[in-house]
């Protein structure tokens, strides 16, 4: 198995995160969003951790898991409690396609489950992202509904605790 390791984002992160979105892949799944990353780096808020995924010490890839209940801009809408929200993505394109993302998901999920109280974890792609969605599926997460993000059509996915395999 690849050997990926996950450390907190930091302000030095900030030329990279900037350059990954920029990658026509990213864009491709997250075209409307602005992620601010000057200001989201320097604020560490209780509910939500955002993570550089490490290959042998070369970033490839973010990672932020979310309390939706919790976060401030209500982007889930009203959520219940003890729900997780990831979003993830390869930052270079030649690190697409051998495996680092399912290593990744692995992770974040173990991370959202080491919380006893996490009951459920949501991911929401485009809903014509369907590489995206197959790839969630495979991981066990379940299709919930379509679901309108600012300009976004996404499809919301959940993967409950008792359905997760570490």
């Amino acid at each position: 198995m690849t050997h990926i390791t996950l450390r907190a984002a930091t302000p030095g992160d900030l030329a990279l995160l900037q350059r990954w979105d920029e990658q026509p892949h990213v864009i491709a799944a997250d075209p409307n969003d602005d992620w601010g990353w000057e200001e989201e780096l320097a604020h560490d808020p209780p509910w939500r951790e955002q993570l550089i995924a490490e290959r042998e010490g070369v970033p490839i890839g973010f990672i932020q898991i979310i309390d939706p209940a919790l976060e401030e801009s209500h982007y889930w809408g009203e959520c219940a409690p003890n729900l997780r929200a990831i979003d993830i993505w390869i930052g270079e394109a030649e690190h697409l396609g051998r495996g680092y993302g399912t290593v990744m998901m692995r992770l974040a999920l173990a991370r959202c489950f080491a919380a006893p109280e996490v009951e459920a974890v949501l991911i929401d792609p485009l809903a014509d992202n369907a590489g995206a969605r197959r790839f969630y599926e495979r991981m066990g997460f379940v299709f919930v509904e379509h679901r309108r993000f600012g300009a976004d059509h996404c499809a919301v996915y959940r993967l409950e605790r008792s359905a997760w395999a570490p």
